[in-house]
């Protein structure tokens, strides 16, 4: 049995596919991987941790068709997204983009002298990627939550890889059916991991550049529409999170 997956974009040239259900049982955190297909070239969005490699693996190449795959995209440098960067490079001709940041903590997961030099520094205001005929941006997202955070923006799609930002754990579906009863799998995780208001405000102004038809986070549910798009970008510009909330506490003792 293959693994499952939802095709969010097809128009017979581009495709757009989140792999489903590859997050081991047990503690793990829950991850969600896509795929972009455009033409003859494909990226792989944060692909994930060990347990997962296998799965992910077959997932691809069972999507893939005649593609190949040129790119993998790394939003930042947390295990469940980077830790088996060297598996992905070892075993395709892929090239690995990641902030600057974090391009010499990646040979800590054990990186291969062999593929060092396909792990490529993305600048801290981004940069656009061509794939097949279209051209994907990596949309800046600092400290949301890492202080080198990157987003994908599919021009085609007009779906927006968000990362952590959107995450959403201990659900049971794939797409938001309902914002408000949905915020509950939300608020906490994103007080405690988002940095900051600012930080926050900063990337809603570059989200409202953008023609958005699909928010896609790293975990849990996707928004699809206009309207859920837009409730959560509303939603992101006036919370408050990470440092807002810091108090003085007492020193064990």
């Amino acid at each position: 049995m293959g693994t499952p997956r939802t095709v969010l974009f097809d128009d017979g040239k581009h495709r757009n596919v989140l792999l489903e259900d590859v997050s081991p049982p047990g503690s793990a955190v829950q991850t969600n991987q896509h795929l972009i297909i455009d033409a003859s070239e494909a990226i792989l969005l944060d692909p994930g941790g060990h347990k997962v490699y296998g799965k992910v693996l077959s997932g691809t190449f069972a999507e893939l068709g005649k593609a190949s795959l040129k790119h993998i995209f790394l939003s930042h440098q947390d295990p469940d997204i980077v830790a088996a960067t060297n598996g992905w490079l070892m075993t395709t001709d892929a090239t690995a983009y990641i902030s600057s940041l974090w391009t010499r903590f990646i040979p800590h997961f054990g990186l291969d002298r062999l593929v060092e030099s396909r792990l490529l520094p993305i600048p801290d205001e981004g940069q656009v990627l061509p794939l097949g005929n279209t051209r994907l941006s990596f949309v800046p997202a600092h400290f949301l939550h890492s202080p080198g955070n990157f987003q994908v923006y599919d021009p085609v799609s007009k779906i927006l890889y968000t990362g952590d930002l959107g995450a959403s754990l201990g659900v049971d579906y794939a797409e938001v059916p309902d914002f408000d009863s949905h915020l509950q799998y939300m608020e906490g995780f994103h007080r405690r991991y988002m940095a900051s208001k600012r930080a926050m405000r900063v990337w809603v102004r570059s989200a409202r550049q953008l023609d958005i038809e699909i928010i896609a986070p790293q975990h849990g549910a996707f928004f699809r529409g206009k309207e859920m798009v837009n409730r959560f970008i509303t939603w992101a510009d006036g919370l408050e999170c990470g440092s807002d909330l810091l108090r003085v506490m007492r020193v064990p003792t």
